[in-house]
C-alpha cells in the first residue's frame, strides 16, 4: 500500500481498515505524510476517535511530532476535540509540550477559546506559567481575546 493511500484512509475515518493496513505493516505507524503529519496526530485533526484509539492501541507514540513541533494533544486544543484530548492525556500525552512557536495545549485551547478543554488541560496539570515564543503565557493570551471565564479559569 502507498504511503498517501494509508493517510487517505485515516482522513476517511475507517479504524477497521487502519487497523488492518497497520497489522499488515507496522512502519505505516511512524511514517509522516507530506506535511510532516503522522498517522496519529492526522486522526486527531480530524476528529476520528475511533482511528485514534486504534492507532494507540497499535503503538502509536502519543508525543510524536509533526514538522512544526505539534503533537496530537496540540492540534485537538485548537480544534475542540475534548473527548479526544483526554484520550490522548489518559494515554501519557505530554499537556505541557512546547512547539516550535513555543506554543503549549494550553496556549492554543485559550487562544481558539476552547473552555472544556481549558479545564482539562488545567485539571491534569498544564502549566500555566509557560511563555511561548512571544513571551505570552495563555492568561496573556485570555485578555487579549477579552475571554472573562478563561481568565478567571487562569487567575485562579
Amino acid at each position: 500500500m502507498q504511503t498517501e493511500q494509508f493517510f487517505d484512509t485515516i482522513r476517511k475515518g475507517d479504524a477497521l481498515a487502519v487497523t488492518q493496513i497497520i497489522t499488515d505493516n507496522q512502519a505505516l505507524l511512524h511514517v509522516k505524510d507530506s506535511r510532516g503529519s503522522t498517522p496519529l496526530v492526522l486522526a486527531t485533526y480530524y476528529g476520528h476517535l475511533e482511528v485514534t484509539k486504534a492507532l494507540l492501541t497499535l503503538g502509536a507514540k502519543v508525543d510524536d511530532k509533526d514538522s512544526s513541533g505539534n503533537t496530537a494533544l496540540l492540534g485537538v486544543c485548537f480544534k475542540g476535540y475534548n473527548e479526544i484530548a483526554k484520550l490522548l492525556i489518559d494515554s501519557g500525552a505530554d499537556v505541557n509540550h512546547k512547539n516550535a512557536m513555543g506554543a503549549t495545549a494550553l496556549i492554543y485551547a485559550v487562544t481558539f477559546n476552547q473552555l472544556e478543554i481549558v479545564k482539562t488541560l488545567l485539571s491534569n496539570g498544564a502549566d500555566t506559567t509557560i511563555t511561548d515564543s512571544h513571551g505570552k503565557t495563555a492568561l496573556d493570551h485570555a485578555k487579549a481575546k477579552g475571554i472573562a471565564e478563561i481568565i478567571q479559569l487562569l487567575e485562579n
